[in-house]
């Protein structure tokens, strides 16, 4: 009984139609669809799809292009802006420079003047001191005449002798001269 169940088995699979993608007889058939299908798919992706990709990456690209041209734009601008910074700074401490000069000049020019009037006054100071200390050596020097003329005067009298005015006179000019 066995081998009648396994005939009976193997007649069954024989019999069966399997699956049918491998079933010879409708391979025809089965190409003509395939064919069909991959027209139809080529088609809708060529006419729909792709162009709808195509699109959006135009698009993208478009944009990447545009943000790069506007960032050279920016970098361009930024460098621009820092070479007006530059220059603008440079003007500024070229100008604090100039000013700094001028108010050093100024400053010196004040001094110069200040020490020229005070140089002026010493002088006048120095001539009056001069002049001063002038008549004071004459007045002294007078004295001294004077005294060493009654001195002598007097030691000669003490001494016995008659004083000659003149002659005093002319010996006190003498020893003062030099």
């Amino acid at each position: 009984m066995a081998s009648n169940t396994q005939d009976a088995a193997h007649g069954a699979a024989e019999s069966a139609p399997g699956m049918p993608q491998l079933d010879f007889s409708t391979f025809g058939n089965q190409i003509f669809w395939l064919a069909v299908a991959l027209v139809a798919i080529y088609f809708i992706l060529s006419r729909v799809a792709l162009p709808r990709i195509a699109a959006v990456l135009a698009e993208r690209q478009g944009t990447i292009t545009n943000d790069l041209a506007a960032a050279e734009d920016l970098k361009a601008k930024a460098v621009e802006a820092e070479n007006a910074y530059n220059k603008a700074l440079a003007d500024a401490r070229a100008e604090a420079q100039r000013i700094a000069g001028e108010t050093r000049a100024e400053i010196q020019a004040d001094l110069n003047e200040a020490i020229a009037k005070a140089d002026e006054q010493i002088s006048a100071k120095a001539a009056e001191s001069e002049k001063a200390i002038a008549e004071i050596k004459a007045g002294a020097l007078e004295s001294v005449k004077e005294v060493a003329a009654d001195t002598a005067e007097a030691l000669v009298a003490a001494l016995g002798g008659k004083a000659d005015a003149k002659a005093i006179a002319a010996a006190v000019a003498e020893r003062t001269k030099g």
